[in-house]
């Protein structure tokens, strides 16, 4: 093993001793108890069964059958989301088929940032990920299941999937990914238009035909965002099958995975013999591995916020410092949009998961002993699934890069290093994704100009008043304060300034999309003004320095002059599209380097 996974690991153990030995005996105690169901009294039982067929309900009296609980984000408004339609009776079949049982326990809400991206609906998004952990726990609360299939892909949606399924950390569980869709207009095209809407030169009717040609199916978004950073994480934190992350929907070897995950499901049960429920899984080692992946590949920054979040639903408190240590020392090996010119369609076809962690196993950089749904050993993950005559095989994934534009070998690695950045100073502490910022844009220092508004900013571009160097400070974006929308809007019109050879860079406290590019962001920077974070002392015109080399996140002026000026007024709470209903929700939530968690204190303290 590289010594740095090493220390990262040991001291990641030795920091959660405490928490997570008692989450072990949380989950170990519950499943202690056995079959649920089987201690339910006869009215009790009775309800949980009165929906099902009679085969079904004969099947559940007897205790040697696994109930599996179907958990599902379907919807057929988002493309991601709309195969999950067919997959719940899939599941239910393929499960009759070894005599057990799926009942669809549960659905969760499933909200698009790309659809919400610059409306009110977007400061809904995280608290949608805790409504959803919550949605999870409620759908497994009726003590029937023996096991749980989750079907989730986008943002928040398998974060708040893994954190709730993690409070029954007792049950075995599967993760059931329903692929990208085809690929269309090429998302550096689609950037490219726009771009030139942005400036005038394209219209409405040729940016929407750009954005439609791009989003043109059913299946996730084919940018590495953060839907697909979702898949990638399940796949190597072993809660996919192996190969299972990016095939598309709609094709038979996507509903063979399908079977088969309800099917091996079972096999992870009490039942079976061969128990390994989800909160043995999710231990330390995976954790790492996850954020190794992530760094490997440039994936989203919302993962700064999620994995945290997701460790401590375990009882394990992963920090910024442990993800940016990582980075150090971990290749990027992948370039997906917006860190290059592919799609995840091309990842997938130059060798994807399977090779990703062949190369990063023999470099020490996973741990490879490790727990998954599909046995012991993360290796198991370097084998690619396929169809022989109709029945799903698997075989060892390909040892070379089908296209080294795309995806590298660790000896010729795109870059040295992963693609997050701490950022920190007297601005305080947040995050930069370096590896989609070309090196003569990591350092910018200039005149700050402050937006409490990323419509301000667009307005400001609009208006002519944005050619020249500046930093542009957008505060009273974390959590505490509106719910911390992405910030993505932005983008095209500071991406056009850039190429106008301006130095520019952002420095905020709220999110920026998984498909954040190539202007310089320090983002998720905590305190936050609405917590009389620095940022709320900032004016237009104070010089700001940030450094994605270095990390430095600094206001050059006299640092008792700072530390003295009043802070800014917090903006009123907006109101409609059901935002006031949250603000119980705003009121708890922890800092972003905390995950930006309703749940961090109870968590912590009663784990």
């Amino acid at each position: 093993m590289h010594p740095r996974v090493v220390e990262v690991t040991e001291r990641l153990v030795e920091r959660s001793r405490a928490t997570r030995q008692r989450y072990l005996e949380m989950i170990r105690a519950a499943a202690s108890e056995g079959p649920q169901r089987g201690k339910l009294q006869c009215a009790n039982f009775a309800h949980g069964v009165a929906g099902c067929t009679g085969h079904d309900k004969q099947t559940l009296r007897l205790m040697d059958a696994s109930n599996v609980a179907i958990v599902s984000a379907y919807n057929d408004m988002l493309s991601a989301h709309q195969p999950y339609e067919a997959f719940p009776e899939q599941i239910k079949q393929a499960l009759r088929e070894l005599g057990s049982v799926g009942q669809f326990a549960g659905g969760v809400p499933a909200m698009c940032d790309g659809v919400t991206q610059g409306e009110p609906g977007m400061e809904l998004g995280i608290a949608s990920r805790e409504v959803i952990a919550m949605s999870t726990a409620v759908a497994l609360s009726h003590n029937m299941f023996d096991a749980a299939l989750y079907l989730g892909v986008c943002d928040k949606i398998v974060p708040g999937l893994v954190m709730g399924a993690l409070r029954f950390g007792h049950l075995p569980s599967l993760f059931v990914p329903a692929g990208p869709m085809t690929s269309g207009l090429s998302n550096k095209e689609k950037a490219d238009v726009r771009q030139r809407y942005a400036e005038g030169k394209a219209t409405r009717d040729e940016l929407l035909a750009a954005e439609m040609a791009a989003y043109h199916g059913p299946g996730t978004c084919t940018f590495y965002g953060t839907a697909n950073t979702n898949q990638l994480l399940m796949e190597v934190m072993g809660l996919h099958l192996p190969g299972a992350s990016f095939i598309n929907p709609g094709t038979p070897l996507r509903e063979a995975l399908t079977r088969e995950a309800a099917q091996q499901v079972t096999r992870l049960t009490k039942q079976s013999g061969n128990f390994m429920p989800i909160g043995e899984i999710v231990d330390e080692r995976c954790l790492v591995n996850s954020i190794v992946a992530l760094h490997a590949t440039g994936g989203s920054t919302n993962h700064t916020l999620h994995m945290p979040a997701i460790a401590r639903a375990a009882g394990i408190l992963l920090t910024w410092q442990d993800m940016a240590d990582l980075s150090e020392v971990v290749p990027t090996l992948a370039h997906v949009y917006p860190n290059g010119k592919a799609d995840i369609n091309h990842f997938q076809a130059a060798g994807g998961m399977a090779f990703l962690i062949r190369q990063l196993l023999e470099a020490g950089l996973l741990h490879e002993e490790v727990n998954t749904v599909a046995g012991r050993g993360l290796s198991r993950y370097t084998r690619e699934p396929f169809l022989e005559d109709g029945k799903l095989v698997w075989r060892d994934g390909p040892t070379e890069s089908l296209e080294e534009s795309v995806l590298r070998p660790i000896a010729q690695p795109f870059s040295a290093e992963g693609g997050l950045r701490l950022m920190q100073g007297n601005l305080g502490r947040g995050v930069m994704k370096v590896s989609a910022v070309a090196p003569e844009h990591q350092v910018v220092e200039a005149p700050a100009l402050v937006f409490e508004d990323q419509l301000e900013l667009v307005e400001a571009f609009k208006a002519g008043n944005l050619e020249r160097d500046f930093v542009a400070v957008v505060r009273f974006q974390g959590p505490r304060s509106n719910g911390m929308p992405e910030l993505h809007k932005m983008t095209p019109y500071l991406g056009v300034l850039q190429d106008r050879g301006f130095k520019v860079a952002l420095v905020t406290d709220g999110r920026m999309s998984g498909a954040s590019g190539k202007i310089p962001a320090a983002i998720h920077v905590c305190p936050e003004a609405f917590d009389g974070g620095p940022l709320a002392r900032v004016r237009d015109g104070d010089l700001i320095r940030v450094d994605g080399r270095s990390g430095e996140l600094l206001l050059l002026a006299d640092e008792a002059e700072f530390a003295a000026r009043e802070t800014a007024a917090r903006p009123a709470p907006a109101m409609g599209c059901g935002r006031e209903l949250f603000a119980f929700m705003r009121h708890n939530f922890s800092t972003a380097e905390q995950g930006a968690s309703a749940f961090t204190e109870s968590l912590e303290s009663l784990v």
